[in-house]
């Protein structure tokens, strides 16, 4: 296994197991099963594992596992905080403690606001109190290190960066994600400020390792390098010294095995520049059936009515390559799951992203287009729903 040190020097495997779903027997994890893939992960080197409160099953599950075969000490456990279920200084004790009695552990490693969205999310909590929580349970040993994980653009993303003394910070970055989401700017940009960055969503939900389209497999298929398309998405990664740690949901032995064998056999400056131009034509391949031709510049931003013109384009391609349930989900995280809306529907026609889009995108009317293919009533209802909730 090789490793990666975080901003203290500690060693960490380039491989992190995710921990957000594991196979189920009769509605409940199978415990016997994931303690197999865990503990093959843990003697081949693994030590960095992923969950989070709202994981059905999972923190007690590996909470159980660490204690049963006593490994606590030899491992690190990351785990989040839903800040969207936080309402009074009172809740995170609450959820905090409740973590820790799931876990098993008296101390957290690494730990996470859950899908921090924005500043003004975050300033909420630190309204909340959330900074001298922080302080003290640091003080107290409960809490190691504290970062966040983030779904957007990535101007929002250098923005939250700022926004306090973090330890580290997890984004989705994948070769087919370079430029949306926080992308390499992200990246590069965390990195720059000392951050480590660790990685979710390495194979795009499973996309980029069995959902190909045909154009994309064949391009895999008659490259002089022969990995497979999840081992080819993993060496793009850990090619990048701005890369700490990559997570996968591995559920099966297999997999663990797999996955633990390209982590070993890769390192900093394995790919060569035939390999990106490689890689950049199967982007070509599965982005040819995209509607809309957004790179995620974000020249177009802010916009008055703080629409997230490029975050919403890159949910709203996602509809055609990894389907409407996907692309759904992205829209509704990058608009709705932050304090202040910046859905489509927001916009009003002012023109003044069009003036600045170097793709020469008629950006009001694909805007247009996303309200009315996103934002039908399923989205209405649930924000609905999400809206109501924060109230209460």
């Amino acid at each position: 296994m090789n490793y990666r040190e975080d901003k203290y020097g500690n060693k960490l495997s380039v491989l992190g197991f995710g921990c957000m779903r594991f196979t189920t027997k009769m509605g409940k994890p199978d415990f016997d099963k994931a303690e197999k893939e865990i503990m093959t992960a843990y003697n081949k080197g693994v030590n960095y594992f992923d969950t989070a409160y709202i994981y059905p099953g999972s923190e007690a599950l590996i909470g159980e596992i660490f204690e049963k075969n006593s490994i606590r000490d030899k491992i690190n456990i990351a785990t989040k905080l839903p800040h969207y279920l936080v309402k009074s200084r009172g809740d995170l004790d609450k959820i905090f403690n409740e973590e820790l009695r799931r876990l098993r552990t008296e101390y957290v490693d690494y730990y996470l606001i859950h899908m921090l969205s924005d500043v003004a999310t975050w300033e909420r909590m630190k309204e909340l109190g959330i900074e001298e929580w922080i302080l003290d349970k640091k003080e107290k040993g409960q809490i190691r290190q504290i970062g966040f994980s983030y779904h957007g653009n990535s101007d929002m993303f250098c923005k939250l960066i700022d926004a306090y003394e973090w330890d580290f910070c997890m984004i989705q970055y994948n070769y087919l994600d370079e430029h949306s989401q926080a992308g390499r700017k992200g990246l590069d940009y965390a990195n720059k400020k000392g951050l480590p960055v660790f990685i979710m969503e390495p194979l795009r939900g499973g996309r980029l390792a069995n959902r190909l389209p045909d154009d994309a497999k064949r391009i895999f298929d008659e490259y002089k390098k022969k990995y497979t398309p999840a081992q080819w998405s993993f060496k793009w990664l850990w090619n990048q010294p701005e890369v700490t740690v990559v997570l996968s949901g591995m559920n099966s032995v297999d997999m663990v095995l797999d996955n633990i064998h390209t982590a070993s056999n890769s390192k900093i400056g394995d790919l060569d520049k035939q390999d990106e131009e490689m890689l950049k034509s199967v982007v070509d391949a599965i982005n040819s059936k995209i509607k809309i031709g957004c790179t995620g510049c974000g020249y177009c931003v802010p916009c008055p009515k703080s629409v997230d013109i490029p975050g919403i384009f890159a949910a709203y391609n996602r509809k055609f390559t990894d389907g409407l349930f996907c692309s759904l989900k992205e829209y509704f995280m990058c608009t709705t799951l932050r304090k202040n809306s910046t859905s489509a529907s927001n916009c009003v026609g002012c023109g003044k992203c069009k003036s600045h889009c170097p793709q020469g995108i008629d950006i009001p009317n694909a805007l247009k287009t996303v309200e009315k293919e996103m934002e039908g009533i399923l989205y209405k209802t649930a924000k609905r729903i999400v809206r109501l909730f924060a109230r209460f």
